[in-house]
């Protein structure tokens, strides 16, 4: 088994809860304010924030995949589950355990 990149995990995971709350924000605030009291600004200011968020982890989980490594099919769920809602955090769960096993077998 290849050595872990512990650090850029690192930064993977707390980058993926960013912008899992990024995710958050757009719909559970910046939405119901455009929809409901008719501010379309909250949306395109959260989502344009998400949407170079959301660009910036697809392309962390691509390095990923030589850097810490992952295989190919974790970052393409990782990408799927930063699609929905809560995704990032039970996809979090998923890089905690890989980090875990390195530690483990340090």
């Amino acid at each position: 088994m290849p050595a872990i990149n512990q650090p850029f995990l690192n930064k993977l995971r707390t980058f993926s809860i960013i912008e899992g709350i990024s995710t958050l924000v757009l719909f559970g605030i910046a939405m119901p304010l455009k929809y409901l009291a008719e501010m379309p600004l909250a949306v395109r200011i959260v989502g344009s924030i998400h949407g170079v968020l959301f660009v910036g982890l697809v392309f962390m989980l691509m390095a990923a995949v030589s850097r810490v490594p992952i295989s190919k099919g974790l970052a393409i769920t990782g990408i799927l589950a930063a699609i929905v809602p809560f995704g990032p955090f039970i996809f979090d769960g998923k890089l905690k355990r890989i980090g875990n096993m390195a530690e483990l077998s340090e």
